[in-house]
């Protein structure tokens, strides 16, 4: 494999994986409000699926991404927890803005991998960005979106 295909296959990975460690977050964080933790454990899924889907692209390819240690077990934590502190909208608001900015590398990732493997006229490659990345767009428009709708509440009250 070339070290351009290396260098975007392993950077989507590396993002994705940087997005499944958020969402795990927030799923976490926010269990009471029962609408992020539902969406953010379907986008969850998107994530993990892209992610699954680069390693098995680059595997193809002769090479391996990530490393035997990204893999660790994440914490679950339960309500009756002393190690969890109260959540705040701002709490919200912030991991909602780190999902967004997390997404978007995804997004770029995606992008490059689509014109690197048109320049490559590699199918295979471009299918899978053309599959994955309406996914990460998905996880983009859905933190939009719940910014907007946060975001005026959760600042005023914020003082």
């Amino acid at each position: 494999m070339k070290a351009g295909q290396k260098y975007v296959l392993d950077k989507a990975y590396r993002a994705e994986s940087a997005v499944i460690e958020h969402l795990e977050a927030i799923t976490d964080r926010h269990r009471a409000e029962h609408e992020v933790r539902h969406v953010s454990i379907d986008l969850l899924q998107f994530s993990r699926t892209n992610r699954e889907r680069l390693a098995a692209a680059a595997e193809q390819r002769g090479a391996r991404l990530g490393s035997e240690g990204e893999h660790r077990e994440h914490r679950r934590a339960t309500s009756d927890d002393p190690t969890i502190e109260t959540v705040t909208p701002l709490d919200l608001l912030e991991d909602l803005r780190e999902l967004f900015l997390r997404a978007s590398a995804v997004s770029l990732d995606w992008e490059m991998l689509a014109q690197h493997a048109q320049a490559l006229h590699d199918t295979e490659l471009l299918k899978l960005a053309s599959q994955c990345h309406p996914r990460t767009l998905q996880q983009i428009a859905w933190a939009n979106t719940m910014l907007k709708t946060s975001s005026p509440q959760a600042l005023a009250s914020a003082g």
